[in-house]
């Protein structure tokens, strides 16, 4: 067998993975994801790390004229923040900017006997972190959206069923420019650090 051949799928997973950055909705239009992208976004959300049935998230995809009723509750948690109209009206046009907008909700079970809040936690993130590598490989840009707006009563009422927490949004499209890398304070030098046992 050929070494440099086998490694070769390898290679370019990690080239994919290394090459995914975050890319903000003024850089994403039309089109975005259809339907069974989508579903292959979420069945790999779904290989993240997890414990049996437990799958404490949820995506919530913007459809249709939900979009629109967006937009007013985004517009609404703006007027409320203290923002004028001229704000308000900016922050509407915010929420409709992405050709696709997926809402991410965590339920996380703090009474599980076997899984602790912080384990299933980390399966939430994996599993937000899986869907977007997917999107990057089905040739998508995406990013991850939060802010105060996923405190604000009346977003997190529309978004959240009982026991919901609202971690922000998924905006989806295609790229309209190449990512940039990420400036990480300290790199991998400050990410990776030898632990001594003491």
């Amino acid at each position: 067998m050929n070494e440099a051949t086998d490694e070769m799928p390898a290679r370019q997973a990690l080239h994919a993975l290394l090459s995914r950055y975050s890319i903000g909705p003024k850089h994403l239009v039309a089109p975005g994801p259809s339907e069974a992208e989508l579903a292959l976004m979420v069945e790999a959300a779904l290989r993240a790390p997890d414990h049996g049935e437990l799958m404490p998230f949820r995506f919530k995809r913007v459809a249709g004229n939900a979009r629109a009723r967006m937009a007013e509750l985004f517009a609404a948690a703006a007027r409320a923040a203290g923002k004028d109209e001229a704000g308000a009206a900016l922050d509407a046009e915010r929420a409709l900017r992405p050709p696709v907008t997926v809402a991410v909700v965590a339920r996380i079970d703090m009474g599980h006997r076997q899984v602790p809040a912080h384990e299933q936690w980390a399966c939430v993130g994996g599993a937000l972190s899986n869907f977007l590598m997917a999107a990057h490989l089905l040739g998508y840009g995406g990013k991850m959206l939060s802010g105060a707006k996923v405190r604000d009563p009346g977003i997190t009422a529309a978004f959240c069923a009982p026991g919901e927490t609202l971690l922000g949004w998924i905006a989806l499209g295609t790229p309209t420019r190449q990512a940039s890398g990420p400036s990480r304070k300290g790199g991998v030098a400050a990410a990776l650090q030898d632990w001594t046992g003491t």
